[in-house]
């Protein structure tokens, strides 16, 4: 299958027909997860580049967690699981302005409601009575008087959502909440500061959210989902100024 690449076509052009290259391999079945890629010389000549092109092509597969090179023993094929696939992502939501973390949340409404209804079907008993676990540590942070733990509370909440991804049975959903939850920590904690309440409501939505699994009802697990997430959307929305000022205060400490 090679691909004769012409040589006037620009270095980063002839890198992508590498990336192409590979990633037509795996898809065919010619190369599966951990595999190891051909040799050098034997992979340029299958896809028509030069070493230059070859090994940038490579090194942005790894970075993407495709690939993973071994010192000394090559390139192989990871085992393309989406924690992997999903680790650039990661990258990106850290990259994002206050503004960009709205659209964020955006992507966990659609998403987190779909998988609570999933999981309500398939939560294992010891997934539910893990979930209460969470949310009585919770209980017990927002039971201590006024001086609330607010960095904790968050803790229990990106542990809630996370378990409630893991138990949707889909790991594609898991990886992406895994990676969505833990980055848009910052405007949960500056609503949980700013908002009057904010805490508090949030056990209710959580204890709500759970009722539903418990029950094993997906649509009403996915409309309390829907409403919870919506809520810090809307007031980060509304916040964009203040949450960009407690960014720029983060950057400098």
């Amino acid at each position: 299958m090679a691909t004769n690449a012409p040589e006037d076509i620009p270095p980063r052009s002839r890198s992508n027909v590498v990336i192409d290259g590979i990633r037509d391999m795996i898809t065919s079945g010619r190369l599966g997860a951990g595999s190891k890629l051909p040799a050098e010389r034997e992979l340029s000549g299958l896809l028509g580049v030069s070493r230059g092109p070859l090994r940038e092509g490579v090194r942005a597969l790894v970075i993407l967690g495709v690939l993973e090179t071994r010192q000394g023993d090559g390139t192989y094929v990871t085992s393309l699981g989406p924690g992997q696939l999903s680790a650039p992502l990661g990258m990106l939501t850290e990259l994002q302005s206050p503004e960009d973390s709205v659209h964020l949340l955006g992507v966990r409404r659609v998403l987190e409601p779909e998988a609570a209804a999933h999981a309500a079907v398939r939560m294992t008993d010891a997934d539910i009575a893990e979930a209460e676990r969470i949310l009585d540590a919770g209980q017990s942070l927002l039971d201590g008087g006024t001086d609330i733990d607010i960095e904790a509370t968050i803790d229990v909440d990106t542990d809630f959502h996370r378990l409630i991804a893991r138990a949707s049975g889909n790991p594609a959903f898991a990886a992406i909440i895994e990676a969505l939850v833990g980055r848009t920590a910052r405007a949960r904690l500056w609503r949980a500061i700013h908002q009057q309440g904010a805490v508090q409501e949030t056990q209710r939505e959580h204890r709500a959210i759970l009722d539903a699994l418990a029950a094993r009802d997906p649509d009403r697990a996915r409309i309390r989902m829907s409403v919870h997430v919506l809520g810090v959307e809307e007031f980060t929305a509304a916040n964009l100024e203040g949450l960009g000022g407690a960014a720029a205060e983060t950057t400098q400490d």
